[in-house]
């Protein structure tokens, strides 16, 4: 198999569930502390080994690409103010990731935003992320987790963890076939199942690894009643007649798209933080004020 060194991120969606604030700022821009959502599955791609990632966007969206950009002004004001720190910040992924993004025109779909980027993945595997999902692994990043279950298996793999029915129908399951360590063979792609018709809690996360086949599978299925191309229906049919495999990642996955997940996420990272850590727990024993 070719080295895995691209990533397709999408990032077109609406935030329905966070709106107000969405009518403005994009979904994958909410801040978990002082960076962005987006900024999270970025660092991921990068640990993993990834060197060229594109970001698919909408309009109304170009504060992800701004976010992304070198700010001169900012970074002479640093420089001039001698605080070096905030540069090596604002300029994390300097010369270790190429950015480019390709415009989604109108929603339709999951398998649509991943079909735009075909040319960009140039018919290498390539990883793909929802920003949707963050997900915490400092000791191996659930993408390079991916990648190396593709090496083994030579097939595309989804990212799974094992959830309780009652959230598994939220999501998407896999119809599981034969099982070894943290692979298992999937013979199926069930897209958010009535609770009664689950064939089983292993639940996609938002992380996959695919190959060039995925396109002409995208190609083959049939919109929704909403006029919606989902990629879940194109890796259903894609396991129908080839290998695919499920692979159940080690990491702590926060829901970004829910007020309930994107709490958490703050909550979780600032504990991870020296500086915070002492802070909230007096916040939390009513002793401490900002």
């Amino acid at each position: 198999m070719l080295k895995i060194t691209k990533a397709v991120i999408p990032a077109a969606g609406f935030g329905t569930r966070h709106l107000p604030i969405t009518k403005a700022v994009a979904k994958e821009m909410l801040p978990i502390l002082d960076r962005p959502a987006i900024d999270y599955v970025v660092e991921e791609c990068v640990e993993s080994g990834i060197t060229d990632i594109c970001i698919v966007v909408s309009r109304g969206k170009s504060m992800i690409a701004d976010y992304f950009d070198r700010a001169p002004e900012i970074e002479n004001s640093l420089k001039n103010s001698g605080k070096s720190s905030y540069l090596k910040k604002i300029n994390a992924y300097d010369g270790k990731v190429r950015i480019s993004y390709v415009r989604q025109p109108e929603m339709r779909g999951t398998a649509y935003a991943v079909a735009l980027c075909e040319e960009f993945t140039a018919g290498e595997p390539f990883a793909l992320l929802f920003p949707d999902d963050v997900i915490f692994n400092p000791e191996k990043p659930v993408t390079r987790q991916l990648m190396d279950a593709c090496y083994e298996t030579d097939a595309p793999i989804v990212g799974v963890q094992q959830i309780p029915p009652e959230q598994a129908i939220k999501y998407g399951v896999m119809l599981p076939l034969e099982t070894r360590g943290r692979l298992t063979k999937i013979g199926g792609y069930q897209e958010k199942p009535a609770i009664e018709d689950l064939v089983s809690t292993l639940t996609s996360l938002g992380r996959f690894v695919l190959t060039k086949d995925i396109f002409g599978y995208i190609r083959k299925i049939k919109p929704t009643i909403n006029g919606e191309y989902f990629l879940s229906s194109a890796i259903d049919m894609m396991s129908k007649e080839k290998p695919v495999y499920s692979y159940t990642f080690e990491g702590i996955r926060y829901d970004m798209g829910c007020r309930e997940g994107f709490l958490k996420a703050n909550f979780d990272f600032a504990m991870r933080d020296d500086s915070l850590k002492e802070y909230i727990g007096a916040l939390l024993a009513g002793s401490r004020n900002c």
